[in-house]
């Protein structure tokens, strides 16, 4: 299950090129047997998250990718809240069995290098605390590369999700073989 925010649903490209669609041909074609879910919903926050996990629970998922965390820190909400719900988040999907893969992003510089540092350092913080595993930056190569994303400089193309794929492989690729 690809569980996020508008980075996950594939904002402003086709459902084809969102990264969880990519994600699904990978896996096909490397012959696992898993199913990817598209459980991403844009401008949603680590308490959206929190509110709609007992959905995704129902789903059963084995292996969860986590990427939430952006609106909340673009939002400049407090990272004690945010380091909180992404460790409930992880919990509640662990305690029901699923491997989790969290997506750690990072803020642009105009936030300030200490909250943007202390953003960045949330995802390693709370990835240690609950044991999940770590994709230290899901836009790695992506992000800050305008022909990789949108004209909204946020979004990636299909091109920036198919890197995205690349990228995101080695650290799931362990998970799937569980």
């Amino acid at each position: 299950m690809a569980f996020g925010n508008s980075l996950t649903a594939g904002f402003g490209v086709a459902p084809a090129e969102s990264y969880p669609a990519l994600l699904a041909a990978r896996i096909e074609a490397e012959g696992y047997l898993y199913r990817v879910v598209n459980a991403g919903v844009s401008g949603d926050t680590t308490a959206g998250g929190l509110r709609r996990v007992d959905w995704a629970l129902r789903l059963d998922p084995d292996i969860v990718i986590l990427e939430l965390g952006a609106n909340d820190g673009l939002r400049g909400q407090d990272l004690a809240k945010v380091r909180a719900n992404l460790e409930g988040l992880v919990q509640r999907f662990q305690q029901a069995g699923a491997r989790v893969l969290i997506a750690g992003m990072r803020l642009p510089p105009n936030y300030g290098k200490r909250y943007a540092g202390d953003f960045e350092r949330m995802y390693r913080t709370v990835a240690q605390k609950t044991g999940a595993v770590l994709i230290p930056f899901f836009l790695d190569g992506v992000g800050g590369n305008p022909r990789l994303n949108q004209a909204d400089g946020i979004h990636p193309t299909g091109e920036g999700y198919r890197l995205i794929v690349e990228r995101l492989w080695p650290h799931l690729r362990p998970l799937l073989e569980r």
